[in-house]
């Protein structure tokens, strides 16, 4: 008798230990989406609040678009992995190799034991006529050399962020190839990320491209709500783009880098196609799609970073940058809850 209940006892705690490490093992490694946290508001939740509003809807990785020491005070412990950003106007002071070790020192390595950096983005969205177009390669050698002097190389990868302006033609994916003006600047650092193992990061938006060809892109398509597949065999604008950005990087010699989506959303209000309804059907299927894979890359899952978490209404630009979070600044969600696992 004792020794059944003993028995029975132990079978319970086995299952409860399997449990938590199904539950743990779920919220560090098998999610693919993560969402990105910026913070252009005055009506904002403090940082530790932000930190937990991400730990109790369980979504385990997170894009910071500058080193905030507040921010990477709350990550300590959490287990969200980190895309931390340069941004773009520092990309000139980090072509200097002691600027880049001291940025290093001063915002990774004293944090690298508590924070889960994964990916530093140097620069978001740089395009080839900027003026910060030449800094971006060497300030990313620079800090790739930054962290390996930390023997930080292999938990954290150094990239930069583009968007799909550097794409010459993106229709049919298959014929995605990135412009003669983007060349010469994006050659260089795919090569680059090639050589070192790091991910291309890439933001990705069909609600733009949707707005600027409303004659040709349907809502379905942009929305990932259309029944069968086209012409070329798509049925999400979303597929379509990243896999014409994988098209342009086999043209360039680079057919097994792999892409990051650093950015994508869909705005509430402040433009056409900006609805409530709109954006959090953009988001479900958005968190359901990047489980999978795409027809150019079918062996998912994508790793997706949703923009953003909050509304942000201190946002420079349009209206509708104002109004892509997935929560409003009392931490309740716009769309219903979300499920990020």
């Amino acid at each position: 008798m004792d020794i059944e209940i003993s028995r029975r006892s132990m079978a319970i705690i086995l299952l409860l230990v399997g449990a938590l490490f199904s539950t743990l093992v779920d919220f560090t490694g098998a999610q693919s989406v993560g969402v990105c946290y910026g913070g252009n508001g005055n009506n904002l939740p403090s940082k530790q609040d932000v930190i937990n509003l991400y730990k109790s809807n369980r979504i385990s990785k997170m894009r910071l678009y500058y080193p905030d020491e507040g921010a990477l005070q709350a990550l300590k412990g959490s287990n969200i992995e980190v895309i931390i950003g340069v941004p773009n106007d520092q990309l000139q002071s980090l072509t200097n190799a002691n600027a880049a070790n001291n940025w290093v020192n001063k915002y990774i390595k004293p944090y690298s034991s508590a924070v889960k950096f994964k990916y530093i983005a140097v620069g978001n969205e740089v395009h080839p006529g900027d003026g910060a177009a030449g800094s971006v390669l060497p300030a990313i050698q620079n800090i790739q050399r930054a962290i390996s002097s930390a023997k930080l190389q292999k938990q954290i990868k150094v990239s930069t962020a583009i968007d799909t302006t550097l794409l010459g033609n993106s229709y049919p994916p298959k014929d995605g190839v990135f412009s003669n003006n983007a060349l010469s600047y994006i050659r260089p650092i795919i090569n680059f990320l090639s050589s070192n193992g790091a991910p291309l990061l890439a933001n990705i938006y069909p609600y733009f491209a949707y707005v600027n060809n409303q004659q040709s892109i349907g809502l379905d398509y942009a929305l990932f709500t259309k029944q069968s597949p086209n012409e070329v065999g798509y049925k999400s604008l979303f597929d379509a783009l990243l896999d014409s950005l994988y098209a342009a990087l086999e043209k360039v010699n680079a057919p097994n880098l792999k892409i990051v989506v650093s950015e994508s959303g869909w705005p509430s209000q402040g433009g056409v196609g900006a609805s409530d309804q709109n954006a959090g059907t953009y988001y479900k299927n958005l968190i359901n799609h990047a489980k999978g894979g795409t027809p150019k890359r079918p062996n998912g899952p994508i790793e997706t970073y949703l923009f953003a978490m909050f509304d942000e209404n201190q946002k420079q630009g349009a209206e509708i940058e104002r109004h892509f979070g997935l929560f409003r600044p009392d931490k309740s969600p716009k769309y219903g809850q979300l499920n990020f696992t």
